[in-house]
């Protein structure tokens, strides 16, 4: 990137170290402007209802921001003039960004954006503003505010920008979490650990070929994780959830006591006679040390038909 195209003006000056490393998070308020004798505000992130968040190192559409924080320290505040040819990206990345941090419903309708055609913008980007900054380029002045920088580990890196293998190293610690909240009795937010760690290995899963090796290692991953989560959806009367999931369990592992447990006892409570029995007689016969509760669920189930029978009758 040609520097000489970029002059910088430090307005207020930081503490504490730069130099940031790749998968720094670093969060800031940017107002930009365009250059010249009538100067016009693009837009300014204060009025938004939060900060702007960028990923160091992620190869961000506009990489002059990125250039430009890298010089910075934290709380630093500093403006940037550049040069038109480094920011001709920039109405596309200022389209997105209003789209995702407007402030309220009404005003996403109000300036619900107009579908875009590749890049020739042939309908716009939905901005009068921003359609005319497309069709005739100005140099921009950027006036950031860098609120914080956050190191790698210092902060819950989003799932998206995670690496295949960071991704797969977030499981484990998923599991311990709702593991955590199980024992506390939160079975909620065990719930939401669990479901978590469920969508990221099957995220990963996609990009393989089913049934080969190690989609089949992914698909033994998750295999505690539906048990986890179901005994949580059972705690919490999700009887149809219980069923899905333990159903997934045993499709791949059909003599799994846990999973055949649980759903005959989500079928009791769904009054699915038939298939509690099947279950919960196979979980039985696969692990004697659960037949006691197993035999206590038959026997509920068999109030519950005799209390339908008679009902029936009258």
């Amino acid at each position: 990137m040609d520097q000489s195209l970029i002059q910088k003006k430090i307005l207020h000056p930081g503490k504490g170290e730069g130099n940031f490393a790749n998968g720094t998070k670093v969060t800031f308020h940017v107002k930009a402007e365009t250059v010249g004798d009538d100067p016009k505000l693009i837009d300014d992130s204060k009025n938004w209802n939060k900060p702007v968040e960028l990923l160091l190192g992620k190869k961000f559409k506009l990489e002059v921001w990125e250039a430009c924080i890298r010089t910075m320290l934290p709380g630093e505040t500093a403006s940037f003039s550049i040069d038109k040819k480094l920011v001709s990206q920039y109405p596309i990345v200022s389209k997105t960004l209003r789209d995702a941090y407007v402030k309220t419903d009404a005003e996403k309708k109000e300036k619900k954006p107009h579908h875009c055609c590749g890049m020739g913008f042939k309908e716009g980007l939905g901005y009068p503003d921003l359609d005319e900054l497309v069709n005739h380029p100005r140099d921009i002045k950027f006036t950031i505010e860098l609120l914080k920088a956050e190191g790698c580990g210092s902060y819950e890196q989003e799932f998206w920008a995670m690496t295949d293998d960071e991704k797969l190293a977030s499981i484990p610690l998923l599991r311990e979490a709702g593991n955590g909240f199980y024992k506390e009795g939160n079975h909620e937010q065990a719930c939401k650990q669990y479901s978590e760690a469920i969508g990221r290995l099957e995220q990963l899963m996609l990009r393989e070929k089913p049934n080969d090796e190690d989609w089949l290692k992914l698909n033994e991953m998750k295999m505690p994780l539906l048990l986890n989560y179901s005994q949580c959806q059972l705690l919490q009367g999700e009887y149809y959830s219980v069923i899905e999931h333990c159903t997934t369990v045993l499709s791949s592992d059909p003599d799994n006591v846990k999973a055949l447990f649980r759903r005959g006892k989500a079928y009791v409570k769904v009054f699915s006679p038939a298939e509690a029995r099947s279950d919960l007689d196979k979980a039985a016969s696969l692990d004697s040390s659960i037949a006691p509760g197993c035999r206590k669920l038959l026997s509920e189930l068999a109030h519950m038909e005799k209390e339908k029978t008679e009902h029936d009758k009258n």
